[in-house]
């Protein structure tokens, strides 16, 4: 291999160190919710409030590398260049430099520092529209840094603007996006047909608002290359799963499947998904703020990558175990050193992903049974016409919402019940799946836009109310059972809140009644909730507890509840404890080897 993705990453800080940049490190996967979305899905998600004016306290020039996570585009993954969780090398400007550096630093860094062919790189800009002028000043810039005439070329809003859809108040403009052919030994590639994108340099000379655009006061860069793709290209290769960041995990595949990748077709495809999957999966269950599978939410993505990981897995011909081995895999020998909490958390990992994948097995069996009634129904209903009406044509088809909710609900792949169907002698109403489909599809998406803050699946008045009520559990934890204890993990409704911790065993009814006291006494003495936002030092000097540490970003939002409680955070709170209600523990769980589980609720 040319070069690895440890060696990439390198480059990439050095370079924008080079040019003056501080490396300001990566947040959390999962959003905080002040931009509406449920995953960081772009590296300058987590830099809005600077990029909208704020100071930031290492400076104006910043650079990264964040992880990030996509879940719209979950079923085009398989080919080659599709991934769901996927690394952004990234710098910015905040009001400091602009357009003439930047167009001169990236060509520089793809030409002279990462040795792509400047003949073969193409740009695209703004072509410009009744709300915004033609970006024809970059357009110029790219000619004069050395990008051929004729490889620049001019893109309507929909292809040369960012922004974030859904929200209101964050930065936006146009943005030059750079391309490379996805095969590098092909002569004469023709553009856009042959090239793929590999990068992107963002203008922020606008506001979004309610109407429009308005100005920033100051003008910033904000810079993105996909570094999975950028690991492809410096290796002359054009399959992303061929890299050191999947191809460990693809040769295990071989060797449990005992089929082989370069054979291409649908066990090329399947190992693809697992493979994909599962580094998500690993991803956000590992995260600082890590989430675990359930029927809503953030959890209801992670669950759907999950099952389809293990669909494919039984389509490969191999046990859902497999998952395990790739998880493995990628925790201690491809991620471990960039993401060392991922080997902290390892067996919590892995437990979870096994716990998933037996739910699943179990859930694959309801869904034969509920196939075998769909065929029963359909016998009945033709039996049932047939002696009313001799001239009746028997159907012979399973209906295409049957079929969708054996997909949705049971993780059937239309295959799958398209051959249980042919054993019968039916066939599967497949324009009807596919329109079941799409308004699932559509569904998704407004769901992947919604909130996902603190372990809340909403942030309604009772929610907010339970999420408060886990500030002060943690602190009674803290008393009751070990000052060690940290939360490893939460999911929060209207009715209960559930509280993931680290500790060796479950609680005794005495240590159960110790807490729930404690929590009363500082509810029934209505504390007032305080918030201050202050640097990440300050908040760690001052006593304030942070379940993910360094991943914070630099100024934090802090709650106070009297000296009880001292809490990093950025979720909903009640203005005081009296709004709380009796809280009450229902119930304890084992979750794995040194993690238990809390179900409370508020009377």
């Amino acid at each position: 291999m040319k070069i690895t993705s440890a060696q990439l990453r390198r480059k990439w800080i050095e370079f924008y160190e080079s040019k003056g940049h501080v490396n300001i490190g990566a947040v959390s996967l999962i959003g905080d919710g002040s931009t509406g979305v449920m995953f960081n899905v772009a590296g300058m998600q987590p830099l809005m409030p600077y990029l909208l004016g704020r100071k930031h306290p290492k400076g104006k020039r910043l650079c990264n590398v964040q992880g990030c996570v996509r879940t719209v585009d979950i079923d085009a993954v398989g080919d080659a260049s599709h991934f769901t969780f996927f690394e952004m090398m990234g710098n910015w400007s905040l009001g400091d430099y602009f357009k003439t550096e930047k167009t001169a630093w990236s060509f520089e860094m793809l030409t002279k520092v990462f040795g792509l062919d400047k003949d073969k790189l193409c740009a695209t800009v703004f072509e410009g529209n009744s709300a915004a002028p033609r970006d024809s000043e970059t357009a110029k810039l790219l000619e004069k840094a050395g990008v051929l005439p004729e490889h620049v070329f001019y893109l309507p809003k929909s292809d040369n603007w960012w922004e974030l859809e859904g929200t209101v108040g964050t930065p936006c403009g146009p943005d030059n996006e750079w391309f490379y052919p996805l095969d590098v030994e092909k002569k004469n590639p023709v553009f856009p047909d042959d090239y793929v994108e590999i990068g992107n340099d963002v203008y922020m000379q606008y506001k979004k608002t309610e109407t429009g655009y308005e100005p920033l006061e100051n003008k910033n860069v904000d810079t993105g290359f996909g570094f999975d793709r950028m690991l492809l290209f410096l290796n002359g290769l054009s399959d992303g799963y061929m890299t050191d960041l999947f191809l460990p995990v693809i040769e295990e595949l071989e060797r449990v499947s005992g089929k082989k990748y370069s054979d291409g077709g649908e066990d090329r495809k399947a190992m693809r998904i697992i493979a994909d999957h599962t580094r998500t999966t690993v991803m956000l269950i590992g995260d600082a703020q890590g989430i675990l599978p359930s029927n809503t939410g953030a959890g209801y993505i992670l669950r759907r990558l999950m099952r389809r990981a293990i669909r494919y897995c039984r389509q490969l011909g191999i046990e859902s175990s497999a998952m395990l081995g790739a998880a493995k895999i990628f925790i201690e020998k491809i991620y471990g050193d960039a993401y060392p909490l991922l080997l902290e958390k390892e067996e919590y990992i892995l437990d979870e992903i096994k716990r998933e994948a037996d739910r699943f097995e179990a859930t694959l069996a309801q869904g034969i049974r509920e196939f075998d009634k769909c065929v029963i129904s359909l016998e009945r209903k033709n039996e049932f016409m047939a002696k009313s009406n001799p001239a009746y044509v028997k159907e012979s088809v399973i209906g295409g919402k049957q079929a969708f909710r054996l997909y949705d609900t049971y993780g059937f792949p239309l295959e799958l019940t398209e051959e249980l169907a042919a054993e019968h002698g039916l066939t599967v109403d497949k324009n009807g799946f596919d329109e079941a489909f799409k308004e699932h599809r559509e569904k998704s998406r407004v769901l992947a836009a919604g909130q996902f803050k603190g372990g809340l699946e909403s942030h309604s008045e009772a929610a907010t109310r339970y999420h408060t009520a886990t500030h002060l559990l943690n602190a009674a934890l803290k008393i009751v059972c070990s000052p060690d204890v940290q939360q490893k993990g939460s999911n929060i409704n209207e009715e209960r809140l559930r509280f993931d911790f680290n500790f060796a065993r479950k609680l005794t009814d005495e240590e159960v009644a110790e807490v729930e006291k404690l929590v009363n006494a500082q509810i029934e003495k209505n504390v007032p909730v305080v918030m201050k936002e202050m640097s990440l030092e300050e908040a760690k000097e001052g006593g304030f507890v942070g379940v993910f540490d360094s991943k914070y970003g630099e100024v934090v939002k802090t709650y106070s509840i009297g000296e009880f409680s001292k809490e990093i955070c950025g979720g909903p709170h009640v203005a005081s404890t009296g709004e709380l209600g009796t809280f009450k523990i229902a119930k304890q769980e084992n979750v794995s080897a040194g993690i238990k589980r809390i179900k409370a609720i508020l009377k």
